[in-house]
């Protein structure tokens, strides 16, 4: 016997019920398991500092919905959650926090402020925790992992030490980007290009000799005065009486050469290229080339510094303005000229970068990127999209060593330990008693902590619990997928990569799928503060988790990496959900006090509707399977919502209220009973891994004896229950019904009336509507149904279906009416029709609009053609 099923689904009343019996029963628990094989995925580790965005809600439901998927399968899942330490992200807010207290970190000391920041993890640091949970998520909660925590920090320090040892860490003075806010190096996959509206000046530089001289542009007047030549192309014949000369810098008179270098671009500015190895990358390298000296006159701080003279303290802008005024008053300043730039800014604090040279640490990469690249050119890392694949392998075969230091607090220290006495230095896991070169005592740690990115690259290799050979190592690594978004690419998906084949040697996983970006309708970027955002936790609140999570799997296509969503395609979903709730009160209504599950039918007992949607819910099986294996979730949302919407609810339910009447005997009755139940049954099987909640309730109330849906066996399509000669009959009955409706509905019948037919069709083409009468009486009000050699005499509103043709007879004055109303459709129609062809006619609107509008009004134009077709068709049987 089934559970009562409530009138109305309310998502709010059920979802944190459910969520806590499942996490309560250890439903997501994954232990490793000889006798099942093993899936597992990891989450991209969320910020610390994080909450539960509309990019968190797409990316943790397609992980959820495949967990979900291979746990019923029969696999070993483990989704592993975890948080990340998030270096610059929690230093910083910890930062703004102690600044309301008019406190600076450096006021406190560094285990003082670290201790702050544990604090404020401790408080905050879980919250996205919740927050997921909300969403619905079945990771494995009793294996969550924080990148500091003890286990974790050791496989860092002991990835670090390796990677020392083996040479492959080093220390060097270069140029790197380095925020002034943050005090910080940052990599290049770490800074965030903007453009901006800036000038460009105009400076001459006389020559050294009292000839000429030359006018170099720059967009950063302040880094003049660290000037140490001026660079022109080799090739140029304005400057080619200059190279070797020597000009003077403005403002400092230093005299600097003047040297030919093909990096130099001549249409740029004036085309002499004024050169400050200490404020530029480009310039760097041409000074290191050239052997030129290296100048610097901007501090951490980013303010001017001694080698600045009168501008010493000048924050940087400032003193750009301040420089050039200078540069006014000498009459050297020739022009000043509107320009719009690109300037690199830290992703954390939105602060323009500054090229700057710092001695750091760095990771030797190039090893380590061949061997990734072999992997996935080998097929042993596989991209959906594919072409991720190629992007990827592009910036593997280009790619820099990896500045991994940073000037923080907060994070893994660099396990490096440097003697007072003979500036030895050695890596290791804990502090040495003394050097091993001469013995002394006085040790002292690199102040310097790690790149984020550096520990979570061990993500999947730690949380097994590397550097240890582990039960959960050996079962579970390599992982099965890694879906993220394309924004880490580079900075996490690679690096894990090469980090899983030097300490695992193995890759970390076998699939990488990139979800697309969440835009808002119009493409804009999703943003709280544009006023563009939707807030996951409100639409959880209004709609129901599975509602946001079915709402944005539908349109997550591998063919479209910028996914459109508004609010309005949360509550279509939330009517999806109430289509289904009222299915199943249907079903139960129908199965009354049996017992559960009912007892299946001898196969002669079922009707051809029957036949037909068993033989549809095999397909339906495979389709969704499939797309769960290739990671089409939008075809698996899709083929469900067309199957369950259209072809359970409104045609086969409509078509067992017949068959459940009266005029079918007792066999067939209990028949269409077990195909409802079955049907149903295996679609919420088929549905949960996208809406958990409400295929949970459904499933128990009608298998109150499963402790729960999420550990049901997967369905499996029964071949031999499919039934291509009832696909076929059963299309055409459901045909011929929509042809009597829209005659009903032509002739203006109300629902009440009959409507009397005459089917002009070949003998061998009326057994099927034959035998479908019950039916064409139950769903389209058909009465009288005669069949014919010939049309009727007189007016009639005409329907094909097939090689039939279905005549309803009118009197005079309903044809007439009837004519006179199909003439205006059509003058109404070709209006539409001749709007729809000039667009498309319009080299310019098919160019220059989205994709999506083009294939609209193609649409529009093709249903237009379809409908004139009927219409013309009305006034031929009209006699009009």
């Amino acid at each position: 016997m089934s559970t009562e099923i409530p009138k109305s689904y309310t998502p709010s009343e059920v979802e944190a019920a459910l969520y806590a019996q499942w996490r309560e029963r250890g439903e997501f628990r994954a232990v490793p398991n000889p006798d099942k094989p093993p899936w597992a995925v990891m989450m991209p580790l969320p910020n610390v500092t994080g909450e539960l965005h509309i990019g968190h809600a797409l990316n943790n439901t397609l992980q959820d919905s495949l967990t979900r998927f291979w746990r019923m399968r029969g696999f070993e899942v483990l989704y592993q959650p975890g948080t990340d330490h998030a270096g610059i992200a929690t230093q910083n807010v910890v930062e703004r926090q102690l600044a309301k207290e008019n406190v600076r970190r450096e006021d406190l000391g560094r285990d003082a402020f670290q201790q702050r920041v544990w604090e404020w993890v401790e408080k905050y640091g879980g919250i996205i925790y919740e927050q997921l949970q909300r969403l619905g998520i079945s990771c494995d909660w009793d294996r969550k992992v924080f990148t500091l925590d003890p286990h974790y920090h050791d496989a860092v320090l002991d990835a670090f030490v390796r990677l020392y040892d083996k040479g492959l860490i080093y220390r060097g003075k270069y140029m790197v980007n380095w925020c002034p806010r943050c005090r910080t190096s940052i990599s290049d996959l770490e800074v965030q290009h903007k453009d901006v509206d800036s000038f460009l000046w105009h400076v001459r530089y006389r020559a050294a000799d009292g000839e000429g001289g030359v006018v170099i542009a720059t967009q950063r007047p302040e880094t003049i005065l660290a000037d140490v030549a001026v660079a022109v192309h080799p090739d140029d014949e304005r400057y080619r009486r200059l190279i070797g000369r020597q000009v003077i810098v403005p403002i400092v008179d230093r005299p600097v050469p003047v040297i030919a270098d093909n990096r130099v671009d001549p249409a740029f500015g004036t085309g002499a290229l004024k050169i400050t190895p200490g404020h530029d990358p480009t310039d760097y390298q041409i000074g290191a080339d050239h052997k030129l000296p290296t100048l610097v006159v901007l501090d951490e701080d980013g303010k001017m510094n001694e080698e600045a003279g009168p501008f010493l303290g000048l924050e940087r802008f400032d003193a750009r303005e301040r420089v050039a005024d200078a540069l006014d008053a000498a009459g050297v300043l020739i022009a000043k000229e509107p320009y719009r730039t690109s300037v690199g800014t830290c992703d954390r604090c939105a602060t323009i970068i500054e090229p700057y040279i710092s001695e750091q640490w760095f990771c030797a990469m190039k090893e380590m990127a061949a061997r990734a690249a072999d992997a996935i050119r080998d097929g042993k890392v596989r991209y959906a999209p594919e072409r991720w694949q190629r992007i990827t392998l592009d910036w593997l075969d280009n790619i820099r060593d990896w500045c991994i230091s940073r000037q923080l607090w907060w994070g893994h220290r660099i396990p490096v330990y440097a003697c007072a006495d003979c500036g030895h230095r050695v890596a290791a896991k804990s502090a040495p008693a003394a050097c091993v070169k001469c013995g002394s005592g006085r040790l002292a740690q690199d102040p310097d902590v790690l790149d984020t990115w550096f520990s979570s690259a061990l993500w999947p290799l730690a949380t097994l619990g590397w550097p240890q050979d582990t039960p959960d190592l050996r079962y579970f690594y390599p992982t099965s997928i890694l879906i993220t978004g394309r924004d880490i690419i580079f900075l996490w998906v690679a690096r894990m990569i090469m980090f899983g084949l030097e300490f695992g040697n193995e890759v970390p996983y076998r699939d990488v799928y990139i979800n697309p970006t969440v835009m808002d309708i119009q493409g804009r970027r999703m943003s709280k503060s544009l006023g563009t955002g939707i807030d996951p936790l409100q639409a959880i609140d209004k709609y129901g988790a599975d509602a946001l999570r079915f709402g944005l799997i539908v349109r997550c296509s591998q063919s479209q990496q910028d996914l459109r969503f508004e609010e309005k395609m949360i509550a279509d979903t939330r009517n999806f959900a109430n289509k289904l709730w009222n299915a199943a009160r249907f079903v139960q209504m129908n199965l009354g006090e049996a017992a559960m599950p009912p007892e299946e039918p001898d196969a002669n007992a079922l009707t051809d509707g029957d036949r037909w949607i068993l033989s549809r819910l095999q397909r339906v099986i495979d389709e969704v399977t499939r797309a769960y294996e290739t990671y089409e979730f939008d075809v698996a949302a899709r083929t469900l919502y067309q199957f369950l919407w259209n072809e359970y609810c409104d045609w086969y339910l409509e078509t067992a209220k017949v068959q459940l009447g009266p005029a079918s005997d007792a066999a067939s009755r209990a028949g269409t009973r077990w195909v409802l139940w079955r049907v149903l049954t295996d679609a919420m099987k088929l549905l949960h891994p996208i809406m958990p909640f409400l295929t949970e309730v459904i499933w128990k109330s009608f298998v109150p004896a499963s402790t729960t849906i999420a550990r049901e066996a997967w369905p499996v399509a029964d071949p031999a229950r499919v039934n291509e000669a009832a696909e076929r009959d059963v299309a055409w009955v459901h045909e011929t019904i929509r042809v009597i409706r829209s005659l009903r509905a032509d002739v203006r019948l109300t629902p009440q009336q009959d409507v009397a037919l005459r089917v002009v069709a070949p003998p061998a083409e009326r057994a099927w509507l034959d035998a479908a009468r019950p039916l064409l009486r139950g769903l389209a009000r058909a009465g009288d149904v005669t069949f014919a050699n010939d049309p009727p005499p007189g007016p009639a509103a005409i329907g094909v279906v097939g090689p039939a043709e279905i005549h309803v007879p009118l009197s005079p004055d309903d044809a007439a009416a009837l004519a006179e109303r199909t003439r205006k459709d059509l003058a109404a129609l070709e209006t539409d029709a001749a709007r729809a062809r000039a667009r498309l006619d319009n080299p310019e609107f098919r160019d220059r609009a989205p994709a999506e509008i083009v294939a609209q009004e193609r649409q529009r134009l093709a249903d237009a053609d379809a409908r004139r077709s009927k219409l013309e068709r009305t006034l031929r049987g009209l006699g009009a």
